[in-house]
């Protein structure tokens, strides 16, 4: 089974971010992407499903309740 691909806006979606957000993040090698670009020309990529929940994960910190 092939990995599922999302396009830069559903990432910037899912994150809650503009999409200049997501390409910072793939410029600092934080995001991983495949570029589907078939020739010469604009670039088409896209960001595994499973770099996401990474990048996700690697995010999360531990919280605390008030009051505990």
């Amino acid at each position: 089974m092939s990995p599922r691909l999302l396009s830069i806006p559903s990432v910037a979606a899912a994150l809650d971010v503009d999409r200049r957000t997501v390409y910072r993040f793939i410029a600092a090698g934080e995001l991983d992407v495949v570029d589907l670009r078939t020739g010469p020309g604009r670039s088409r990529v896209r960001v595994p499903a499973t770099s996401l929940d990474a990048f996700i994960s690697g995010r999360m910190t531990p919280t605390t309740l008030p009051g505990r």
